[in-house]
């Protein structure tokens, strides 16, 4: 078993695939010689050659049709959108043809794309490398999106979804890609090595799409969440002293509701957390699907913890991060209502 953080993860499951499939190409802005501004592609244009592993301009709309056009030709891309506040001029092509091949060609065409793109803040990137997109991405039909947490679900999730006959966007929380985050950002960084899920085995293994992990059993509450904002859920159930159980989203769509409705039905209570802003973010999604599925269990309203409905700002950045203090008032105002 070798230890990995989530981008040496991410890579290995770039290198298990492309050895299995010759039919697999990678490729981006800066994400072949340089290997990706975060360096998540590296070495990959060396082992298996500038046609399997290049370059490509500036131009995510040019990106995101090229990898439609292999697609329908046989290929399986995989293709980085170095920024995901960059994927909006390839989101039309995203939304009116990656999307709706299969369904408007009664399924005689997949499109098996993979759109990898690092997201959220943290990292004192401003209002224009920041942004946690993913519900816009939700509301698609014929997309699945997938973030993971740590680098064992990285690694397993991103073959899974390599390995899927349809599209998906893959989202990478860029705070944690060298350890997790508990929200705490005056203390010093946790590596990886220092985490269980660390742990990542060598060679394939997946990840099923659609499958919510409980990461911390509880009774009193349950809390979802999903990328960062994982860990900062475990952070703030330990310092308050919440038995919380919290649940690892892992694939926003297909979304494992059965999972959350069985931990709220149990807990009575339920505290939803995303790091993107809130209005029309998917937490709403999330509440909405609980009162609807769990009316009945529920003690006490659902609370809803995010980003504020402004841009991301960079010298007011943890005061629009949903941290500690947030999550505390939070977890109160849900167990004591």
């Amino acid at each position: 078993m070798t230890t990995r953080n989530m981008i040496q993860a991410i890579n290995d499951a770039h290198r298990v695939m492309m050895a299995r499939d010759p039919d697999i190409v990678v490729f981006g802005e800066d994400a072949g010689y340089f290997g990706g501004v975060f360096r998540v592609t590296e070495g990959l244009q060396k082992e298996f050659g500038r046609t399997r592993c290049f370059d490509a301009p500036i131009s995510e709309g040019g990106i995101i049709a090229a990898a439609i056009g292999m697609a329908a030709y046989g290929l399986r891309p995989v293709v980085e959108i170095q920024f995901a506040d960059y994927i909006y001029p390839g989101y039309d092509q995203i939304v009116s043809e990656l999307a709706r091949m299969r369904y408007r060609t009664a399924g005689e065409w997949t499109m098996p794309v993979v759109i990898r793109s690092p997201y959220g803040g943290g990292i004192f990137g401003g209002q224009t490398h920041s942004q946690s997109v993913e519900a816009l991405f939700t509301h698609v039909s014929g997309l699945k999106t997938v973030i993971p947490s740590t680098p064992y679900d990285a690694k397993g999730l991103l073959i899974a979804a390599i390995e899927d006959p349809d599209p998906v966007v893959f989202f990478e929380p860029k705070r944690i890609y060298n350890g997790p985050f508990d929200g705490h950002h005056d203390r010093p960084v946790t590596p990886w090595a220092k985490h269980p899920d660390s742990e990542v085995p060598d060679g394939h293994y997946t990840v099923p799409l659609g499958k919510a992990k409980i990461v911390r059993a509880g009774e009193a509450v349950t809390i979802l969440a999903y990328g960062t904002m994982v860990h900062v859920a475990l952070a703030a159930a330990e310092e308050n002293g919440v038995d919380a159980e919290v649940i690892d989203l892992r694939t926003l769509m297909p979304l494992d509701m059965e999972t959350i409705a069985a931990s709220v039905e149990k807990t009575g209570r339920c505290l939803i957390t995303q790091e993107a802003t809130r209005t029309s973010g998917f937490g709403a999604e999330l509440s909405a699907l609980v009162q609807e599925r769990c009316f009945y269990c529920l003690e006490a309203p659902i609370v809803r913890v995010a980003g504020w409905d402004t841009p991301y700002p960079h010298a007011y950045e943890w005061v629009y991060f949903p941290g500690p203090l947030r999550m505390k008032n939070a977890l109160k105002k849900v167990l004591e209502s």
